[in-house]
């Protein structure tokens, strides 16, 4: 495997003892995802999973009219592809690459396989998948009751923190597609965030300059999924002495702390 690049990165994969992950280590395999990439489209047959390490993905539902938004997203903290030990195998959802990056590709029959046996993974898959759950249920409320300016700073937040960067490649145009929204709102509310001095954008980049600032302008969710996605750290944790909770030195508020194997 590359020296650039180790399973570790994935926290799911970093919280498996020795003995639990080296039967998975030579089915592993580094690939690139580009942006825009689809892994898996609505209602076809899951062949793999990913767990990415650098990569971001988000799961879309797209309706009859072609319009679409983001129902969650998956970065280092998780896997795509929960159907797949869920025992649906397909889903009326799809996965689209959202932050070109790398993942780890292991075979389908081999995770199911794997998650049948019990063990630390079935539970941290089971537990992601709780996660995973209390995110598409917190981001719709979110899409029905919340401000534009609230979700893209909620959208924002969770992005830095998967990717450990104050650096965003994205244009208005696909994080309007993420949250279901005008691309006009998005200008909008980008254009005063970059006033008050949150952020800074040029086409297709977006430079976060103040995370406080943007903490103060977000909705409750982003709090709430991030306390949700830090309970699957403890195992982490217990394997390598990474704290639970690594709090931002401004509001205090809980982040993902970055793993390595």
């Amino acid at each position: 495997m590359s020296t650039l690049h180790s399973p570790g990165q994935n926290h799911l994969l970093a919280a498996l003892p020795t003995a639990e992950f080296e039967p998975l280590a030579a089915h592993l395999h580094l690939v690139p995802l580009a942006l825009g990439d689809m892994l898996y489209e609505p209602g076809i047959e899951l062949q793999h999973a990913y767990f990415p390490t650098t990569a971001i993905v988000s799961l879309h539902y797209v309706m009859a009219s072609g319009a679409s938004s983001e129902s969650a997203g998956v970065g280092n903290e998780g896997v795509v592809g929960i159907p797949l030990f869920m025992g649906g195998n397909s889903t009326p959802s799809s996965a689209v690459v959202q932050t070109a990056g790398h993942a780890y590709r292991l075979e389908g029959r081999l995770l199911k396989q794997e998650f049948s046996r019990g063990g630390l993974l079935q539970r941290l898959l089971l537990r992601y998948t709780q996660a995973l759950m209390t995110e598409m249920a917190q981001i719709a409320a979110c899409n029905r009751h919340h401000s534009v300016e609230q979700q893209l700073c909620r959208w924002l937040l969770m992005t830095l923190d998967r990717l450990q960067s104050s650096d965003l490649i994205m244009t208005q145009e696909l994080i309007a597609g993420m949250l279901g929204v005008r691309r006009e709102g998005i200008t909008e509310v980008a254009g005063r965030l970059q006033k008050a001095g949150f952020i800074r954008y040029r086409r297709g980049h977006i430079a976060v300059l103040d995370r406080s600032g943007l903490e103060t302008r977000a909705c409750e969710c982003y709090a709430v999924v991030s306390k949700e996605l830090i309970r699957l750290l403890s195992d982490v944790r217990s394997r390598q002495g990474v704290p639970t909770v690594v709090n931002s030195p401004s509001s205090g508020q809980p982040r993902l702390p970055s793993c390595g194997r």
